[in-house]
């Protein structure tokens, strides 16, 4: 077996994030209207995206996407990687790959010609640093298996899949041949569960996907007793345990629980001052999660640079790091 070129290549949504401040009443409103749920994602249509667009206050615009953000936190770390993922032929969709790109990150999916637009993830965040998503996927749920480049997954030591790709039978059959192009490879396949009622929608898929396809699990804790519907948090850790070599699970403020062979790693939350916005906080632990993970680090020291990237980006607005994790790496250490 060749030594891989890469340390991470991810597959997920390719989106461009809209981040606004909002207040309690304005989620309410939209509550009431269209059942948004504070804290959650929800999945909209195009004119559904413009409609609240119009009424959201001022906003941020970013390259996003869950898988996106974890591989920006990875880079930062000074990683090397790449990221699987659709967009369109348009002005959002050059955004988003000249961004990457700029990261050094590896970006050859082939955009969409026609039809669907690059999607869009409009972000409300509530004076707490809570953030509710409505997700426009747009052309992002046009990937397919013939935009999975295996020999790109061959040359990484993690593929890790996006769980919010998982609305569509063409992604779920890209996810599998990913799987096992990263797998006959000898590669570890990872995967994020990235929201409870995107489990919810997909539970017998996920556990197959997970029992049949996964070594490495990223979950928090409503997600992981969803996918088991059990409302204990360890006896779903039990669960979980028995079905990948490593899971690690999230727990806001109490930090995160990291469970492999038998072993159980708790991992204390990095101190925050001020907790402006929460997007992307699981999406940077895994960063710096798999960044250890793919530098041959112990566990518990994975998860102590999972906590040091999430607590960087819940004190700023935004998914994405604002300094080098490389660096505060240097001064945790």
């Amino acid at each position: 077996m060749s030594a891989p070129k890469y340390g991470v290549v991810s597959v997920g949504n390719a989106l461009v994030d809209v981040i606004s401040k909002s207040s309690e009443e304005f989620i309410d409103e939209q509550k009431a209207k269209h059942g948004m749920e504070k804290g959650a994602m929800t999945l909209i249509d195009e004119s559904r995206a413009l409609g609240l667009y119009s009424e959201m206050g001022p906003g941020t615009e970013t390259s996003g996407g869950s898988a996106g953000n974890t591989m920006a936190g990875f880079a930062s770390f000074g990683g090397k990687g790449g990221f699987i993922g659709k967009v369109a032929d348009d002005e959002l969709g050059k955004i988003f790959q000249h961004d990457l790109r700029a990261m050094d990150i590896i970006f050859e999916t082939q955009p969409l010609q026609m039809g669907a637009k690059t999607g869009r993830c409009l972000i409300l965040v509530t004076p707490d640093g809570e953030r509710t998503m409505n997700t426009f996927l747009g052309a992002s749920t046009e990937l397919c298996e013939d935009d999975v480049d295996k020999n790109l997954i061959s040359d990484a030591q993690v593929t890790y899949l996006e769980g919010y790709l998982f609305d569509k039978e063409t992604a779920k059959n890209a996810f599998v041949s990913a799987s096992k192009a990263a797998h006959d490879a000898g590669r570890r396949v990872a995967l994020s569960l990235s929201d409870p009622f995107c489990v919810d929608r997909h539970r017998a898929d996920f556990l197959k996907l997970v029992e049949n396809h996964v070594d490495i699990l990223f979950a928090n804790e409503d997600e992981i007793k969803s996918l088991y519907q059990d409302d204990d948090f360890d006896s779903a850790l039990d669960k979980v345990a028995s079905n990948v070599e490593i899971a690690a699970v999230t727990r806001g403020a109490n930090g995160a629980v990291i469970i492999s062979k038998g072993e159980k790693y708790v991992i204390s939350a990095e101190a925050v001052s001020n907790v402006v916005d929460t997007t992307g906080a699981g999406d940077q632990f895994a960063a710096g999660f798999l960044y250890g993970f793919t530098e041959g680090r112990d566990l518990e020291s994975c998860g102590k640079l999972g906590a040091i990237a999430a607590a960087e980006v819940i004190s700023h607005i935004g998914p994405r790091p604002l300094v080098s994790y490389a660096e505060l790496a240097k001064k945790a250490a």
